[in-house]
């Protein structure tokens, strides 16, 4: 990973943004994969699949595309300390707002875009939390340089 602070210069923050970003675009993978997903000739879009990832988790062609999409978005911000952070911020509030939407819509309701059963919202709840404290826990400064901001960028670092 490379930002503007130079090459080798990569946050624990940018770390684990890439790493959190290349298993969700794994687990999107895997979502189309017939035998990793149960239920596969099930797989259809939002609220008729009955598939199931690892045979626990209820998964449906929209649901594989946001973890693709989601992992592509992490691996991107991966790129910078800034993006790094917004993405386990606004992903960690995102997954409990998930969580909480799959504790109240009910599978049968209009409202149900997303097929969730209890394993999907105490996972939401669980990764929510994760990316929360993963970004309080990780410095955001790089590894190989002063961690004064103001200090210029010399080109032979």
């Amino acid at each position: 990973m490379r930002h503007l602070r130079g090459e080798g210069d990569t946050a624990p923050v940018q770390m684990a943004a890439v790493l959190i970003g290349l298993v969700f675009v794994v687990i999107g993978v895997l979502g189309f994969v017939p035998g990793v997903t149960t239920g596969y000739d099930t797989l259809a879009l939002p609220h008729d699949s009955q598939a199931e990832l690892f045979g626990l988790f209820e998964v449906s062609i929209l649901h594989n595309i946001v973890h693709l999409v989601f992992g592509v978005i992490g691996v991107a911000a991966s790129r910078s300390i800034a993006a790094s952070a917004l993405f386990l911020v606004l992903g960690g509030i995102a997954y409990l707002v998930l969580w909480i939407y799959g504790l109240i819509v009910d599978d049968l309701s209009g409202a149900d875009f997303l097929p969730t059963n209890a394993a999907d919202d105490w996972l939401h709840f669980g990764l929510g939390i994760a990316m929360l404290a993963i970004f309080f826990a990780t410095p955001r400064i790089g590894t190989t340089r002063a961690t004064d901001p103001h200090r210029p960028h010399s080109p032979i670092e």
